[in-house]
């Protein structure tokens, strides 16, 4: 392809991407496709001879699109949102341009220095400690194994990056409610899932910090070393809240590493009047969230904080000699502050996005969010024919229709959700609170207005009159 065809073509690209962002919330949500559909329209081996870009453009059209789920549309309202903004798919333009790979300050000085910027731009936009220092990851998953390996070398005295594991019997604690990717960055660190400790939660769901308490002190006294706590603002079921406070003062009595994962709710902490939520963070020792998921910051970009930069770049650096440079000792080298080596120009949409929404675009955003959390909350409340499951301090709402026999209510509520999802007006999931079959909405897209959230409601009330009649 020559610069002319390029330029033609990304014409066209751009041109399908403005009217997508302007119809998608008319596509149905969930693509109505069984297993094997798109695959069986591709070809099993790869085209010896060059194809035509029209070629692969309408194929894109004709057989990708029928099988996407549109993240992008107003009316997804499951798991959580991974947003986007038109400034940050600009951005994102620039960044595959560019090609930039940004290990050392030397292979991409604008990015090694904007990225250090942008992230004391978010530390004071969430009213973080000064004593934190950020970095830009892929994903909460990445930054929070990096806690942990950091945490383990930290109370090692970085021995077992020299040595290896020996007898050694370590525990990691975190809530029941906290997300799956914790276990998984637990078993990868070395730690072992039977050292894992899930302690329980009260009737919001929120870890207890007395139970966290007397579960570590159990365990010093059986011979482990406690090296990590994990809390959550905002866990992954029900956006709980857990005392970070009260486990930042266990936490510190017992020299262990605490890990704070915002990866969804930290957003809100844009909000002074949500800071509550943070009480205690500013004791931490690292704490990370997500700006692909409700700063309108397209997948994937991290923001990880973290009060021992020094720990935690001891933890991961390898200098060959064909990575030192000159000015090693002047710079950060974002390389040695997480696992992998090569990185992409993350901070580029970050500051795309809040220099063209500015902060008080991205508030004024998260307030609408929030406030139709709260009215979706009301409206389950006041129906005689359902039941709220959980506090509802942001915009994730759980809940469960309730007029039926209580052996057939986890039925009903998933024939309720299946009978929606399929119709491609609204998707949405489940979680299982109490042990109960549990409808869940998180509603936080970028173009959101209160009539996709009305029209969410109506349409679960609509469907559920018919399964009423059943029951």
């Amino acid at each position: 392809m020559n610069t002319s065809d390029f330029r033609k073509h990304a014409h066209e690209l751009v041109d399908w991407m403005a009217d997508y962002f302007e119809n998608v919330e008319d596509l149905p949500v969930l693509p109505d496709i069984k297993p094997g559909d798109i695959l069986k329209q591709l070809p099993n081996s790869a085209p010896e001879k060059a194809e035509s870009f029209d070629a692969i453009f309408k194929d894109f059209k004709d057989v990708i699109m029928p099988g996407i789920t549109h993240w992008e549309s107003p009316n997804f309202m499951a798991y959580f949102p991974a947003n986007k903004s038109k400034a940050s798919v600009l951005a994102e333009m620039l960044m595959s341009t560019l090609g930039s790979q940004c290990m050392i300050w030397l292979t991409s000085p604008s990015a090694a220095e904007l990225e250090e910027q942008v992230m004391i731009w978010i530390r004071e936009m969430l009213g973080l400690s000064d004593e934190y220092t950020g970095v830009i990851q892929d994903t909460a998953s990445t930054a929070t194994l990096s806690a942990l390996l950091t945490a383990r070398e930290k109370v090692t005295n970085f021995s077992i990056n020299k040595e290896g594991f020996n007898e050694q019997k370590f525990t990691v604690y975190a809530s029941s409610e906290i997300h799956s990717s914790i276990e998984k960055a637990v078993k990868i660190a070395g730690f072992g899932a039977s050292q894992f400790r899930q302690v329980s939660v009260d009737e919001n769901f929120a870890m207890r910090s007395d139970i966290l308490a007397e579960t570590i002190e159990k365990d010093i006294a059986d011979g482990f070393t406690p090296v990590c706590v994990i809390s959550a603002i905002g866990t992954t079921s029900t956006t709980a809240i857990d005392p970070i406070s009260k486990i930042s003062e266990i936490c510190k009595k017992h020299k262990i590493w605490h890990h704070v994962d915002a990866a969804y709710a930290g957003t809100a902490l844009v909000l002074p009047e949500l800071r509550w939520m943070a009480e205690g963070v500013d004791d931490a020792d690292s704490f990370v969230f997500n700006p692909h998921k409700w700063m309108f910051t397209n997948f994937d970009c991290t923001a990880y904080f973290v009060k021992d930069p020094v720990a935690l770049v001891n933890t991961f650096t390898i200098t060959p000699d064909y990575l030192k440079t000159s000015v090693d000792e002047e710079v950060k080298n974002y390389r040695d502050w997480g696992i992998p080596l090569g990185r992409r120009f993350r901070a580029l949409k970050l500051w795309f996005v809040i220099r063209e929404m500015g902060v008080e675009g991205i508030q004024k955003k998260i307030r609408e969010h929030v406030a139709l959390g709260k009215w979706l909350a009301k409206q389950v409340i006041d129906h005689p024919d359902f039941e709220l499951m959980a506090p509802v301090p942001l915009n994730t709402v759980c809940f469960r229709f309730t007029s039926a026999k209580e052996d057939r209510l986890d039925d009903i509520n998933e024939q309720i959700m299946n009978t929606i999802n399929k119709s491609g007006r609204l998707f949405f999931t489940q979680t299982k609170l109490l042990d109960q079959f549990t409808l869940r909405l998180a509603f936080g897209n970028t173009n959101l207005e209160a009539y996709h959230v009305e029209n969410a409601w109506n349409l679960i009330q609509e469907v559920s009159k018919i399964h009423k009649q059943d029951a």
